[in-house]
This record gives structure tokens, sequence and C-alpha cells, in this order.
């Protein structure tokens, strides 16, 4: 689940909902989740990029042995810094210093797990204008293992094909639907991708794709750009990216039947799927099934119930339980309380 761009018209947009929600009193009664509250207002209103960051590591988290907030260790006693984010699937993570700072606020009030799966759920309600709204417990504790070998072998790819996501999120520990992989996809309404993460949706043979929105990607970001060592970045909605691209791409937000707000967490991805205008292979390949097709027409037709069950597939991902043992409460999100203290 990926970054966004920060742009103008998310900011004034972001900046009147947290004002309406204030003013509604939707804080907290709970005084740690109140400050989780604030710090990710604070962080998103200054930077928009910080909620997709934010959504993305609660799935990138516990889909790796649980919500451990193993994601968030920068070595470990057994691993090193071959740690979770080093993992190829983990590129682009961000949004580690705002639980940084949460977790300053909090002390030890709070798992550092907790933390993010708090912030995660603050981000999609800001992110969705307060249609994605869910509660969850706390009482998750942080794991002391992280490795990148085990996000890179749990982890979805960009590339699977339907089976093997199908396979993915049924697996043990998991036991995640059709129905809701194709529901938490719709978090690719936000976000940016990496041009090695939808290469292969650029060349001659590459599964199906408008072709002007194909055109578009590789104009701007030239496949070649990857053996000069670069992997720059495009909004994984089309709707956030430049008049220039959207031009090119022959994309109108509101011809497609999207509202033209960039950034909203919305069933947009459902729109921009259905007419062939997704970045990843493992989007476009929900289409050849056809339960899942069924799904993506749903919720393109239906975006309260796409945000109703999205709010539960987050609730359900949220609540994975720590696969881990020896788990603790950390002192500092980015090291064990072994290496804390010595």
């Amino acid at each position: 689940m990926a970054r966004l761009n920060a742009v103008l018209p998310l900011c004034v947009a972001l900046l009147a909902v947290l004002a309406g929600q204030s003013a509604a009193g939707r804080y907290y009664s709970d005084k740690v989740q109140d400050k989780v509250r604030k710090e990710v207002e604070k962080a998103m209103a200054y930077n928009p990029s910080v909620g997709p960051a934010l959504v993305r590591l609660v799935f990138h988290d516990c889909w790796v042995n649980g919500c451990d907030g193993s994601v968030l260790l920068d070595k470990t006693p057994t691993d090193g810094t071959n740690t979770e984010k080093k993992a190829v699937t983990n590129i682009g993570l961000a949004g580690f210093e705002v639980i940084d700072t949460i977790k300053q606020k909090v002390g030890a009030a709070a798992s550092c797990a907790d933390i993010l799966a708090f912030a995660g759920r603050d981000a999609a309600d800001i992110l969705s204008g307060g249609k994605i709204f869910y509660t969850i417990p706390a009482g998750r504790k942080d794991g002391v293992v992280s490795s990148a070998a085990a996000a890179d072998a749990n982890l979805p790819e960009s590339t699977f094909d339907f089976g093997q996501l199908q396979t993915n999120f049924a697996a043990p520990g998991r036991n995640f639907s059709v129905e809701e992989l194709v529901v938490l996809s719709g978090a690719h309404s936000i976000g940016v991708a990496h041009l090695s993460s939808y290469r292969d949706r650029l060349g001659a043979d590459a599964t199906p794709i408008d072709s002007d929105y194909q055109s578009a990607l590789a104009k701007a970001t030239p496949p070649e750009l990857l053996g000069r060592g670069q992997n720059p970045t495009v909004p994984n909605n089309p709707r956030d990216a430049s008049a220039a691209f959207q031009k090119d791409a022959a994309y109108d937000p509101a011809a497609v039947g999207v509202s033209p707000t960039r950034g909203v967490l919305d069933n947009s991805y459902y729109h921009n799927n259905l007419i062939n205008k997704v970045l990843f292979k493992s989007d476009w390949v929900l289409r050849t099934d056809g339960f899942a097709a069924s799904k993506l027409q749903e919720y393109k037709d239906n975006a309260a119930e796409w945000n109703s069950d999205f709010a539960a597939a987050m609730v359900k991902l949220s609540n994975l339980p720590a696969q881990g043992k020896n788990l603790e409460i950390r002192k500092n999100c980015r090291f064990t309380n072994q290496q804390y203290y010595y």
C-alpha cells in the first residue's frame, strides 16, 4: 500500500477537513489516541504525502508477522540492518518520522505497533474527508525481529497474476478473501509508484493498458532511466498527475466520473481500472476473475459501499496478531529495547 506527491489543492482541502472535524469534536476520548490524531493532523497539514505513507505502512507492517511494528525497525540484534525497510517490496516506504514524533509524545504509554495502527486509521479518515472511519482496540506489542527477506517473501508484488494474489491474501494467518483483496486494492487511489514497479506495463507485450496512458507514462518516466540508476515516481492515480500528464493520458476526471480533487482516498481506483488506466499488473488482473471483476464494477457504482467495506478490511488488517516471540513495548520505535539500553 504508496506515497503521494504534495499538492496545493489537497493542502487547502485538508485544512478544511481538519477544521470541520475539530469543530465536530471528533477527537478521541483516549489520551494516547488523541495525541496520535493531533500529530497526524499536523504532519499531513505540513506535508500531505504523509497520509498515504501512513496508510501504506499499516499494510506493510501487518502483512509480515502480524501487526508488531517490525517495519519500523532500523536494525535488530539478529538481522542487523537488513530489516524490512530494506526489502525490495518496501521501496518508497515513508512516514517513519511521524511515528517517531508520536512516540516521543506518548512515551511508554503505547507500543509502536499501536501507534502505527492508530496513525494509519487517522490518515485514512482525513484523506477520505471523514467518509472512512473505524475504531480499533489497543494492546498490540512490538516485535524484535525484522527481516528484508521475510518482507519480500510475504508482501504481494506488483507483477503478481490473479492466482498469486489470491493465494497471498488467503495465506494462513491472514485469511483475506477475494472481496477483501479487491477492497484493499482501492487504496491505490492515493500515493505514488516507482518506475521499477510498473515498467512491465510499458512494453508492447504488457497486460492490457490504455495506449494513451501507457504513452504518457513512458514519456514521464522513460524505462531507460532504470538503466541509468534512476527510479522516478508517478502518482498511482492519473487524477493526481499534472495537467500535462492528464492531457497526454487523455484523462479527464469529470468525464471518468470521479471527483477532480487530488489526493482523496475514494473509489476512483475502480473507475480507472475499468478503463485500463491503472499502473500495476496486479491491479489490472483483478479483471480476469469473474467475481473480482464484478466487485470492481460494484465499487465503481457505489462509493459508500466501498468506504464501508474498506473500513472493515482495515479493521481486520490492523488486528492481525503478532506472530513473533519475546514481544515488548519499545522505548524507541527504530530499535529493540536490547539495543536501546545497550
